[in-house]
């Protein structure tokens, strides 16, 4: 594995440049929508005149002192929808959470065990709408070391970190395609290590890519 700073030898990744770049290139009021029809047109039509379904994910970065990683979650082979699959802690937003980043935060204890007192909200990215009927707010967050990780089984089978550098290198983003339903798909991946990551997630990332790094 290529080592976190190593890719790019002249961007310094650290949990500063993220947070500026975060407040900087985020989310504004009149940014594009994003989401699984921009690989996929022949959906565009389809999906923005569906009803989505709003959900929230947290995208933690966790502020090691030599490189920041981002913590990811594998669903739990149990789940009847995308299990096994790599995900950024989160769900559907509840009629008593207060917005998108309480949402995150609530998911993110319920499904790893970290609480909000280990996270700090630094902005978000646009929403990302998914060809299964959801409008996701990816909140963007540092995590502060130090905090103990208790995967909820019923919810997660791993909790894992990869480097942020690997991530927000385009180099990483492959594409992939499947059929679904008797229809040609395509999607983003980034295989690491023994993780597959790919679908939503791998789209979520290769936006905060686009906003904040390339």
């Amino acid at each position: 594995m290529t080592a976190a700073g190593a890719i790019f030898p002249d961007r310094a990744f650290t949990v500063d440049d993220f947070r500026s770049r975060a407040v900087e290139r985020g989310w504004h009021p009149d940014a594009d929508d994003f989401g699984d029809h921009h690989l996929n047109p022949t959906i565009t039509e389809d999906l923005r005149a569906r009803t989505l379904r709003a959900a929230a994910v947290l995208i933690p970065v966790i502020d090691h002192a030599d490189a920041p990683s981002v913590l990811l979650t594998q669903r739990a082979a149990s789940l009847r929808t995308h299990s096994g699959q790599i995900a950024f802690p989160g769900g559907r937003i509840d009629p008593e959470d207060v917005d998108a980043e309480a949402a995150a935060l609530r998911e993110c204890e319920e499904e790893t065990g970290i609480g909000a007192d280990h996270v700090e909200i630094v902005g978000r990215l646009p929403d990302y709408m998914t060809g299964s009927g959801f409008r996701i707010a990816p909140v963007l967050s540092v995590l502060t070391p130090g905090y103990q990780v208790r995967p909820n089984p019923h919810e997660v089978d791993a909790v894992f970190e990869v480097p942020l550098a690997f991530l927000m290198d385009e180099a990483n983003h492959r594409r992939g395609t499947s059929v679904v339903a008797g229809h040609k798909r395509n999607y983003f991946e980034m295989p690491y290590g023994d993780w597959y990551i790919w679908g939503v997630t791998a789209g979520i990332i290769h936006l905060m890519y686009q906003r904040l790094y390339s």
